[in-house]
């Protein structure tokens, strides 16, 4: 597996592993706990060395889940969590970046993960009632404590991830990034390279619509998270699927699963992104790994790229409360 590094110095695999799929979000697991780890240490026998979770997945049991999985490889790998909700009675209520609540959550973190110190900690969401610069002070002083090793942001506005990076350089920023998403390309993208920051996508895979396996007949479960977005009502996914066909057939000449076109788009798009597409199976995470040896030739890079501007998207990729929380 290639590296990249983030920032000016954190080394992580080129394709990371988000973790939240296997606590949350998309339905039952189709396995037990045993099953979860396996996965992961697949994962670190496959060369990933990047691995992505967050107190409120679950909440808290991803962060368990992850540290125990990873404890036997804890000096070969690099564990990203976050900050930043207000986790109440087992519930997000709100979000809370107050620095006492940060410092509070980290060494929560610390103990549920197993570990000495975060490599990645990222606010989760930026809070508009405490100013950024309180913020990466609070998580200036975990890193001068020696918990954590690097501050990342979720989410951000261009203007508060500078912002934040005077106060305590910004490692990563962690935000949707694929083919049907491209809002970070038109100032933050800009922003990061200009600051010298990594960039790690979550859900470039659209959250699985990008693999050709969701269309107008796929059923969500009610604890699918689908179910709340409105880019994945039928109607929209229709509207959506030319983009998903155009995916399939370059996928096609080139001897590749859709997936791979997807996720081999965005490594080719600068060489500081660090995508990390979650899976709970090690069939799909061996899929996506292959990106990483799929080399897309500059006109289908081109295609991929004009199609997706030409075709657009129908619906936005949260409902209104989760679109109010992002690009502040």
């Amino acid at each position: 597996m290639d590296t990249r590094t983030l920032g000016s110095d954190l080394v992580v695999s080129a394709i990371g592993l988000g973790c939240m799929g296997m606590s949350q979000s998309y339905g039952p697991n189709p396995g037990d706990r045993d099953d979860m780890i396996a996965v992961l240490r697949g994962a670190v026998d496959r060369g990933v060395t990047f691995f992505d979770t967050a107190e409120v997945y679950g909440p808290f049991v991803n962060e368990e889940l992850v540290g125990e999985a990873l404890a036997p490889v804890r000096d070969r790998v690099v564990i990203a969590t976050k900050f930043g909700f207000d986790i109440q009675d087992g519930k997000s209520v709100g979000v809370n970046s107050r620095p006492e609540h940060i410092a509070a959550a980290a060494d929560a973190s610390l103990q549920r993960l197993g570990i000495d110190v975060i490599d990645l900690y990222y606010q989760h969401r930026v809070d508009p009632d405490v100013p950024i610069e309180e913020v990466a002070g609070a998580v200036k002083e975990l890193i001068a404590a020696g918990k954590v090793r690097h501050f990342g942001l979720s989410e951000a506005g261009a203007g508060t991830i500078r912002r934040a990076h005077a106060v305590q350089p910004v490692t990563a920023l962690q935000s949707e990034y694929s083919l049907w998403t491209r809002d970070p390309e038109a100032e933050v993208l800009p922003v990061l390279e200009e600051l010298g920051i990594g960039f790690v996508p979550f859900s470039p895979l659209g959250k699985g619509f990008l693999t050709g396996t969701v269309d107008t007949a796929t059923t969500f479960t009610e604890k699918d998270i689908r179910t709340t977005i409105p880019r994945f009502t039928e109607e929209n996914r229709q509207a959506n699927q030319a983009l998903v066909d155009l995916v399939t057939a370059v996928a096609s000449r080139n001897g590749a699963t859709p997936a791979q076109v997807a996720i081999a788009w965005l490594l080719a798009r600068k060489p500081w992104i660090a995508p990390i597409p979650g899976t709970r199976r090690l069939s799909r995470l061996d899929e996506n790994l292959g990106a990483a040896r799929l080399a897309l030739s500059t006109e289908d890079l081109a295609e991929l790229t004009q199609a997706a501007d030409r075709i657009g998207v129908h619906g936005n990729r949260y409902n209104d409360a989760g679109m109010g929380m992002v690009g502040l």
